[in-house]
């Protein structure tokens, strides 16, 4: 069996697992999900549903997008990519990993609610921008030291934030291409013009049972 993704376009999550995958050049089976209407083979697989999820050719589940990212790591023949992405030295892995879970636990908490303010009527929406702000100074102050997060070149930390800044930026593209947040915006215009964000990106189809095999990255 190959290896099954599960997964919905615009979700930052699935969007980090996708691009991981894609620069490993880790093939799988691209499942797409319409959220509202989910397929019967992800809903029989039990417990949670949510997107990405991947189930790989021994039939063992993988249910978050970190979990994605590190089996594509263990499962690509890119090792010297592996190094850069993901360094050996323990220290190294600490801090990559606490800015992802800054993301994850903080940043995301206010970007939600920047996203979606009238669902949180108990404060406006520049509140909530101002709140999701402290994340971003922490960025932009580190991305004036290095071209990428931990340093000059690409790592782990930077594929699993731009999806989210992504997703910030979009609430009011306006605002936040004339805010002060030069190198933030350097830093994700590079992620959204590279050519291995349009794969990424590619648009298919829901899938159904039956259907004819997708390859992913094709």
């Amino acid at each position: 069996m190959n290896p099954i993704l599960y997964s919905f376009r615009r979700c930052p999550y699935a969007i980090r697992a996708r691009y991981c995958l894609a620069i490993l050049d880790v093939r799988v089976e691209i499942r797409e999900v319409v959220l509202k209407n989910k397929p019967d083979a992800l809903l029989l697989l039990g417990g949670r549903t949510s997107v990405p999820q991947l189930i790989d050719s021994r039939g063992q589940r993988f249910a978050e997008s970190l979990d994605i990212i590190f089996w594509s790591l263990e499962n690509t023949n890119n090792q010297t990519l592996v190094n850069s992405l993901w360094p050996c030295e323990r220290t190294r892995q600490q801090k990559l990993l606490s800015w992802i879970h800054y993301n994850d636990h903080f940043f995301k908490y206010w970007l939600d609610r920047y996203k979606y303010a009238d669902r949180y009527p108990e404060f406006s929406e520049e509140y909530y921008r101002c709140r999701a702000e402290v994340f971003l100074r922490r960025l932009e102050g580190r991305l004036k030291s290095h071209a990428f997060i931990m340093s000059d070149s690409l790592s782990l930390a930077d594929i699993c934030l731009f999806p989210f800044v992504r997703q910030f930026a979009a609430v009011d593209h306006a605002w936040f291409n004339g805010s002060r947040y030069v190198e933030v915006r350097r830093w994700l215009s590079e992620f959204l013009a590279s050519e291995l964000f349009s794969i990424v990106m590619r648009k298919y189809e829901k899938w159904e049972n039956g259907q004819q095999m997708r390859t992913f990255p094709d």
